[in-house]
């Protein structure tokens, strides 16, 4: 059962009509998204390729406008802080991203190491980062590989170091962008069973996804068309068609085209 906000409480995401377009570009790629992520929730975005899935992504963690350029109009808010106030560093304590390829975020020799890193960056004295690492690594799983090189493990391991890796900085907020579409259906089940975990601690969850079979950890489904949100219901992802009695794997595009001519 996931938690419920008081009406009090700074929403962890909120995006008010917010809208973006790359620099010299007329056409907005996004068009007044209004977004809510709470406490203790898993919010699943869908949408094709090229749809602004992944733009998005990095307008609510920050990487636009502080790394990547771009236009955005409208608020993104994370505790109730503008982004565009806030540094990268101020951003990375409360919120962590975790990539569709685990071997883009992993470069140290050891596990260890890997987790270490960011704690270190910030300064942490020895004796915190080495509580941190402890706690993770059993949060995630992964104490047998703690001195291995991450390149030995298999994909969903890999994957689970990037977590971990994200969670040594204790973030309230996780983004999961397409962080399961490389995975096999071991590494899939690994993953969506440490959500459903971190979920049940408080944290405030983005899933962004392709493949429907990855969305039952998920409390609410959007929909990302032609640059604008749209709400999905749980009937709509069955595959079942009433008129031809088709029961078959979904297909994502013959959906999307469904539901939004």
């Amino acid at each position: 059962m996931k938690r419920q906000d008081s009406s009090n409480e700074k929403k962890p995401v909120e995006l008010n009509n917010m809208s973006f377009r790359f620099p010299g570009s007329e056409s907005e790629l996004l068009r007044g998204i209004n977004l809510e992520v709470n406490r203790g929730e898993v919010l699943a975005i869908m949408g094709l390729s090229g749809s602004g899935k992944s733009t998005l992504c990095y307008c609510i963690s920050g990487i636009i406008p502080h790394i990547k350029k771009g236009i955005i109009e409208g608020e993104v808010k994370l505790q109730g802080r503008s982004v565009s106030e806030m540094t990268i560093p101020e951003v990375s304590r409360m919120l962590g991203m975790v990539l569709q390829d685990p071997d883009t975020q992993l470069f140290s020799p050891t596990v260890e190491d890997e987790i270490a890193f960011g704690p270190e960056n910030f300064g942490l004295p020895w004796s915190e980062i080495d509580a941190r690492i402890e706690r993770v690594i059993e949060k995630v799983g992964i104490q047998q590989h703690r001195y291995k090189n991450p390149r030995e493990l298999s994909g969903g391991e890999k994957q689970l170091v990037a977590i971990a890796a994200v969670l040594s900085l204790e973030p309230d907020i996780l983004i999961f962008d397409e962080a399961l579409s490389q995975l096999d259906a071991a590494g899939r089940e690994m993953i969506m069973e440490l959500i459903v975990r971190l979920k049940d601690e408080g944290k405030a969850i983005i899933m962004v996804e392709h493949n429907p079979d990855n969305l039952g950890v998920a409390d609410r489904i959007k929909l990302l068309k032609n640059g604008e949100m749209f709400d999905l219901e749980p009937h709509d992802l069955k595959s079942h068609d009433t008129e031809t009695h088709d029961t078959g794997p979904l297909d994502l595009k013959k959906l999307v085209l469904k539901l939004i001519d």
